[in-house]
């Protein structure tokens, strides 16, 4: 069965974008967001969790992956800020403060993520640059890279929570929305309530046996699929019942 909007007003839609369009948008920067492919296949084939020393070897003998990886990262981030706006212009019809206020949380994410990013960039030239190795002597030169690797992680861990309280947000406005299946807004609330606890577990509870979480992280999937699928479907509304 079709959805509609045609019984909001449409004074509170956002202007210079469709709801079509934006689902379509934000369906597709979902797809395509290569953060997957940076932490599955690229990451993992360098850091190895540990051993500093075969990481560092690791990085220098495959700069061109390690650089890859860097910019899979910094495509993904570029991603959530047009999800972001996307998101904005497909639920400022059900309330456009709560909509602006979901936005900046993803935002706010985006703009921690980045930052931890750039340990990245740094542990690169620390590794890549002979000078820095003549200068610190191997031993200091690899505690740097280490130390700026879980940097790293830890920033991104940290701007994850805002991520989860974007998600909540976002399930709530999807829930209410009518023109959006409820159960989605449902497993997006779920999904982000995953995120805060996965994220909050190396300070709160760093003992406690959460791998199972990872379950909840599917809701986003879904919704990747719906819009995709769906979001074409969606209606402008037209004016007040």
């Amino acid at each position: 069965m079709e959805q509609s909007v045609s019984s909001i007003n449409p004074a509170n839609r956002g202007e210079g974008l469709t709801l079509r369009q934006a689902a379509l948008i934000a369906g597709l920067g979902y797809l395509l967001n290569p953060v997957t492919i940076a932490e599955f296949v690229l990451y993992p084939k360098l850091v190895i969790p540990g051993n500093i020393e075969q990481t560092a070897q690791n990085i220098v003998t495959h700069r061109g992956v390690f650089v890859a990886a860097i910019f899979c990262y910094l495509i993904s981030f570029i991603g959530d800020v047009v999800i972001s706006w996307a998101l904005y212009v497909l639920l400022v019809p059900v309330n456009r403060s709560l909509s602006l206020l979901t936005a900046w949380f993803r935002l706010m994410y985006t703009a921690i993520a980045l930052f931890g990013m750039l340990n990245l960039v740094h542990v690169y030239r620390l590794l890549t640059t002979p000078d820095y190795f003549t200068a610190f002597g191997s031993d200091p030169l690899h505690a740097q890279a280490d130390l700026l690797l879980h940097s790293f992680r830890y920033d991104w861990s940290i701007g994850l929570i805002l991520f989860g309280i974007h998600l909540v947000l976002l399930g709530c406005l999807i829930y209410g929305s009518g023109y959006i299946p409820r159960i989605l807004g449902i497993l997006l609330v779920i999904d982000g309530l995953g995120w805060m606890t996965d994220s909050s577990k190396p300070y709160l509870f760093p003992t406690a046996p959460l791998g199972f979480i990872s379950v909840t992280f599917l809701g986003e999937l879904f919704f990747m699929f719906w819009l995709l699928i769906r979001g074409w479907k969606i209606r402008d509304p037209t004016g007040p019942s």
